[in-house]
């Protein structure tokens, strides 16, 4: 009895070992967060600057679609106007509106990724060695998005003349009243594409302000016309089309299907964004996804002015 008395008097805090928990130096959840933050500021951005753009753009329809949807654009729709003249008490008869659809195309959601490895972060930094390379594959993501909408617009503008031949002011002012005439029933506002070259032979006569939106340089010309600056326009051609013809389809990207994967989305569902870390290949992996597409709804609704005025002549 006395033997198991002493046993009980034993401090067992002898058998406790003195380090505390966590470990120093354990990879915490903060380790990451930088991770993290970096997905939402990019999906930030991104949503911010394509929305701004297409607000710059005029566009007012955006459509929620889901992926492998297909567009379809037309043109002018054929009227077989019945005659109004009908009389007291009798049946009114049938008119009949038939679209025209011309073209379809299929909003695809598409998919990219990056790797940055340990010796480029080792090099430059974890922040420079990721954000360098990130701003990059944004940027191309982007210039996909206005490479559709512009591959559109080069295709299938009608050629009208330059009524004030050899000047841009005079290329914008004939594009407007084309537009004008093609839109008669509506209150429009005129989106003129043009080369930056023939933007600087302009800036060379009298001052204009830019402004940039989504990697494009625009400003407003004195007829209301929002005039965009972009290289592949061809140089000497004025490509325009009404703002209210220009729409945006896209997948939403706050779906299960990015949910699934921990994707940061930015506010209007334009871009899902994720960064992670590859142990195997000791690399920092960014993977983002979009579907989106600016189209025009009516193909007989965009015009092409050759600046010389050669065209339409």
């Amino acid at each position: 009895m006395k033997k198991q008395k002493q046993l009980l008097k034993m401090n067992l805090q002898t058998f406790a070992r003195a380090d505390n928990y966590p470990e120093p130096n354990t990879q915490m959840q903060d380790n990451f967060s930088a991770l993290e933050a970096k997905s939402i500021d990019y999906t930030y951005r991104f949503g911010e600057n394509f929305s701004k753009f297409i607000e710059a753009l005029g566009i007012t329809r955006q459509v929620p679609v889901q992926e492998g949807f297909t567009i379809k654009m037309y043109t002018a729709p054929e009227v077989d106007l019945a005659d109004g003249n009908v009389g007291e008490g009798e049946l009114i008869p049938l008119s009949k509106v038939t679209p025209q659809p011309a073209k379809t195309k299929e909003v695809t959601l598409k998919k990219y990724r990056k790797v940055t490895t340990a010796e480029a972060i080792q090099r430059y930094g974890r922040d420079e060695a990721i954000n360098i390379t990130d701003d990059a594959l944004v940027r191309e993501v982007q210039k996909g998005i206005r490479d559709d909408l512009f591959d559109a617009i080069k295709t299938h503008g009608t050629e009208q003349a330059n009524l004030n031949a050899g000047t841009l002011q005079g290329a914008l002012a004939s594009a407007w009243g084309a537009l004008e005439v093609l839109f008669e029933d509506d209150v429009i506002t005129t989106v003129a594409f043009v080369n930056p070259m023939d933007v600087a032979a302009e800036i060379a006569n009298k001052e204009i302000t830019l402004e940039n939106q989504f990697g494009l340089r625009y400003y407003v010309d004195v007829t209301g016309t929002v005039v965009m600056l972009n290289n592949t326009i061809p140089q000497g051609t004025v490509y325009a089309t009404a703002a209210d013809n220009l729409q945006v389809a896209y997948i939403p990207a706050n779906s299960e299907a990015y949910q699934e994967f921990n994707m940061y989305t930015d506010e209007f569902g334009y871009i899902a964004m994720a960064h992670g870390q590859q142990l195997e290949t000791m690399s920092v992996q960014t993977v983002l996804a979009s579907g989106v597409l600016i189209f025009p709804e009516r193909l007989d609704g965009m015009v092409k002015i050759d600046i010389a005025g050669t065209s339409g002549e």
